[in-house]
C-alpha cells in the first residue's frame, strides 16, 4: 500500500512525539514528566479520603480516649439519673425518638467510634429500624423511649406498663435485645413509672443535665458547663437544621474544650 504524507499528518505525528497527546487517552489533568496529577484534598492539603477521621468529621483534634471505667456506682433498686457520680472525665451522648435518620451519621459513629444510646419511640421510628440496626452494628446502643411518646405522668398503670413494655417487645423483636434503660417522653414521670418500667424489666430511668439544641448547650441545674458524668441529650427531628451531625460536631467540641471525653453510658449504669 502507497503512504502518503500530508501537512495534517505531519502535524499530528508531531504532537505524538511531544508527549502532549495520544489518540484514546482521557479527557482530564496531564501527568508531566516528573510530576503528579492535581489530587482533591481536604481542608488541611491531604486528600480527603487520607483525612484523619477527627478532621473529616470537622474536628480540630482527636477525641481523648475514654478511661477503663471506674467501679459502678451504687444507685439503688430503680434509680432516676440525671447524671453519673463518677471521678472519670466523661460525658454520655443520648439521642431521643428516631425521627432524624442520616447514613452520614452512621458514618461518623464509625469514624469516631463514639458510644452513642439511642432512646427510641415505636411510632417516630416507623418503618425506619434499619438505620438502628446499621447504628448499632457500628456501637450504638439501643434503649427504651415508649411506643407512642405519651407524657407519662398521671396515667393509669395499666397504660404506662403497655407503653413501657410494648416498646420492650418491640425491641427484642427487632433487635433480638431487651433494653435495660428508659428515658420517659419528655422526662416526665411520677412513683407508678417507675413502678412499671421496673415490672417491664428496666434497670435505670435516665434523664439529662445538660441538652444539646443547634448550637447551644444548656443546663437542668447546678453549674451551666459541662461536667464529668453528665448526661446530655442531644435534639434530633426530621427537619434539622442544622443537621444532627453538625450539632454533634458542635457538642464535641465543646466536650473537647472541656477536657473531657465521651463514655459508654451502659457502662456506668
Amino acid at each position: 500500500m502507497r503512504r502518503r504524507t500530508t501537512a495534517g499528518a505531519l502535524a499530528a505525528a508531531a504532537v505524538l512525539l511531544s508527549g502532549c497527546a495520544r489518540p484514546g487517552a482521557p479527557a482530564g489533568p496531564v501527568e508531566r514528566p516528573g510530576g503528579h496529577a492535581p489530587q482533591r484534598t481536604g481542608s488541611h492539603g491531604a486528600p480527603a479520603a487520607e483525612q484523619p477521621p477527627y478532621r473529616r468529621w470537622g474536628l480540630t483534634a482527636p477525641l481523648r480516649p475514654a478511661p477503663e471505667p471506674a467501679a459502678r456506682p451504687a444507685l439503688g433498686a430503680l434509680p432516676v439519673v440525671t447524671r453519673v457520680p463518677t471521678p472519670d472525665r466523661v460525658v454520655f451522648l443520648t439521642y431521643d425518638d428516631g425521627a432524624e435518620r442520616d447514613p452520614r451519621f452512621v458514618a461518623m459513629v464509625r469514624d469516631l467510634r463514639l458510644p452513642v444510646t439511642m432512646f427510641l419511640t415505636d411510632s417516630v421510628v416507623g418503618p425506619g429500624y434499619g438505620h438502628f440496626a446499621r447504628l448499632r452494628s457500628v456501637g450504638a446502643s439501643i434503649q427504651n423511649h415508649t411506643l407512642d411518646h405519651p407524657a407519662l405522668r398521671g396515667l393509669p398503670y395499666a397504660g404506662q406498663r403497655a407503653e413501657i413494655c410494648g416498646q420492650q417487645n418491640k425491641l427484642r423483636a427487632r433487635f433480638g435485645i431487651r433494653p435495660h434503660l428508659f428515658r420517659p417522653p419528655y422526662g416526665l414521670h411520677d412513683p407508678t413509672t417507675l413502678r412499671a418500667a421496673s415490672d417491664c424489666g428496666l434497670a435505670a430511668v435516665v434523664l439529662w443535665r445538660a441538652s444539646m439544641e443547634s448550637d447551644t448547650v444548656t443546663f437542668t441545674h447546678g453549674e451551666h458547663r459541662l461536667r464529668p458524668g453528665d448526661i446530655v441529650s442531644v435534639a434530633s427531628g426530621d427537619r434539622a437544621d442544622p443537621t444532627l451531625v453538625d450539632r454533634t460536631t458542635r457538642l464535641l467540641r465543646k466536650i473537647h474544650s472541656a477536657g473531657l471525653t465521651v463514655g459508654r453510658l451502659e457502662d456506668y449504669i
